[in-house]
C-alpha cells in the first residue's frame, strides 16, 4: 500500500522545512506564561490548524495561487514579512495584548501558518501530490503529511517539560534566542522569494 521512496523522501522533506527541533523554543517562548492545559490545547490547535492548511493546497493547492495570480515567490515572501514581525515582537518583549486573543493569534499565526504551515511545505505538497502516480502514490503522500503532523505534536506537546525545568528566566533567554531565530528564518524566506522572482523575470 506504501511506496516507500515516495513516503522517506516526502517526510524527510517537510522535516528539514517544517523543522521540529527548530520550533521547540519558539513555541515555548510564545505560550509561556500560559497554564499547561492552555499551552497543550494550543499545540495541538497549531497542529491542526497546519495540516489543515497543508491539505487544502495539497488538494487544489495550484487551482488556488492560479486563481488569486499568486506567484509561489509572492507567498514565500508574504511569509517571510509576517514571521518577521512577530519575531521582532519577541526580540522586544512586546507581548502584552489581551490573553484570549493572544491564544488564538498563537495557536493560527504565526504556529499554525506560517511557521508550520509556511509556503516550502505548501510548495512540497504541491508538487509531491502533482507528481505522486497512481493510488499508492496518493496515500504514500498523505501518509507522510500525517506522520509528519503527529511528529510535531508529539515534540510540541512534550517540550512542555522543558519550561518546568528552566524557569522564568529562562523562557526570557529562550524568548529572545526564538526572536533572533526567527528573524533568521523571516529574512531567509524573503531572500529565498526575491531571488525566485529575480530568476523568473
Amino acid at each position: 500500500m506504501l511506496d516507500f521512496a515516495v513516503f522517506g523522501s516526502l517526510f524527510l522533506t517537510l522535516f528539514v522545512i517544517m523543522d521540529p527541533p527548530g520550533i521547540t523554543p519558539i513555541f515555548l517562548a510564545l505560550t509561556s506564561g500560559r497554564p499547561a492545559k492552555v499551552q497543550r490545547r494550543m499545540a495541538w490547535q497549531a497542529v491542526c490548524v497546519a495540516f489543515g492548511v497543508i491539505a487544502v493546497f495539497g488538494i487544489c493547492g495550484q487551482q488556488i495561487l492560479d486563481y488569486l495570480h499568486v506567484s509561489v515567490p509572492a507567498l514565500m515572501i508574504a511569509g517571510g514579512l509576517l514571521l518577521l514581525l512577530i519575531a521582532l515582537d519577541l526580540l522586544t518583549g512586546k507581548t502584552d495584548e489581551p490573553k484570549q486573543t493572544k491564544d488564538v493569534n498563537v495557536a493560527l499565526v504565526p504556529l499554525g501558518m506560517p511557521l508550520l504551515a509556511g509556503p516550502g511545505a505548501i510548495v512540497s505538497v504541491i508538487l509531491a501530490v502533482q507528481k505522486a502516480d497512481g493510488f499508492t502514490g496518493q496515500v504514500s503522500v498523505w501518509t507522510a503529511i500525517v506522520a509528519m503532523h503527529v511528529v510535531l505534536w508529539v515534540v510540541m506537546r512534550y517540550s512542555l517539560v522543558i519550561i518546568r525545568v528552566i524557569k522564568d528566566g529562562g523562557v526570557v533567554l529562550v524568548t529572545r534566542l526564538a526572536g533572533m531565530m526567527l528573524s533568521a528564518i523571516a529574512v531567509q524566506q524573503i531572500i529565498n522569494g526575491v531571488l525566485q522572482v529575480i530568476r523568473t523575470s
